[in-house]
């Protein structure tokens, strides 16, 4: 009677044992060799348990999902620690990679990042980067510069109404920043009144005019045309 009992324990044992090591594999070769790292790993999930500062990674395909240990987290999933198991989460729907669940690092296309958060558009007061698709702090102005030289039709002479023109550089309100900031200028009227090369000055008339009151110089001109007496003969 104890011989049937026994060997009907031994059967139940050897099954029981066949069922773990089917599910349950100590640093194994589960399905196209992702075990590395593990503690449990199974030929049809994978990973379920890493190995201490490894962090799970849980891939899903339709209804199946598969484990892999991982030292860091893939892009799009951030990592967090706990006491049983450190696992990777997946980011927000518009970070293309983040720090944590609340903190984006890199946005995905058309959103802008902006103090961890990825927006649609920039708010109030900054500048959208195309490059880095981040909003970077408002440029502040600078001081104004000189007026340039006054021109007319792209010349500094003649007599004529110009233009002068200057122009305010706006600087980036932090130090890392490298967007773009808009250059401000202004222009205004001035008088030009410079002889160009080879021309005559525009103030200077022709001949030289007489001052005279008008009644010396009709008085002048009566005695030219008065003849002269003959004087006495010798």
């Amino acid at each position: 009677m104890r011989a049937p009992l026994c060997l009907l324990l031994l059967v139940a044992h050897a099954v029981d044992m066949l069922a773990l090591n089917r599910r349950k594999k100590q640093v194994g070769t589960g399905l196209g060799g992702n075990c590395t790292g593990c503690i449990i790993c199974s030929e049809e999930n994978g990973c379920s348990t890493c190995q201490q500062r490894l962090f799970l990674f849980i891939r899903r395909e339709g209804i199946r999902q598969y484990g892999r240990c991982l030292h860091d987290c893939p892009p799009g999933y951030f990592g967090i620690r706990g006491q049983e198991v450190n696992r990777c989460k997946k980011c927000g729907a518009t970070c293309e990679s983040c720090f944590s669940q609340d903190f984006c690092i890199r946005c995905k296309r058309q959103f802008y990042l902006y103090k961890g958060k990825c927006l649609p558009t920039c708010p109030p007061g900054t500048l959208a980067h195309q490059n880095t698709r981040e909003c970077q702090g408002e440029c502040e102005l600078g001081p104004w510069g000189g007026w340039s030289p006054c021109t007319h039709n792209g010349k500094i002479c003649g007599s004529a109404w110009g233009l002068e023109t200057r122009v305010r550089e706006a600087g980036q309100a932090g130090q890392e920043e490298t967007a773009t900031c808009q250059v401000l200028s202004e222009s205004r009227k001035c008088p030009i009144q410079r002889p160009c090369p080879g021309e005559r000055n525009p103030g200077q008339k022709k001949g030289r005019k007489d001052r005279r009151p008008r009644k010396d110089r009709k008085l002048d001109r009566r005695l030219d045309v008065r003849p002269r007496q003959p004087g006495p003969q010798p």
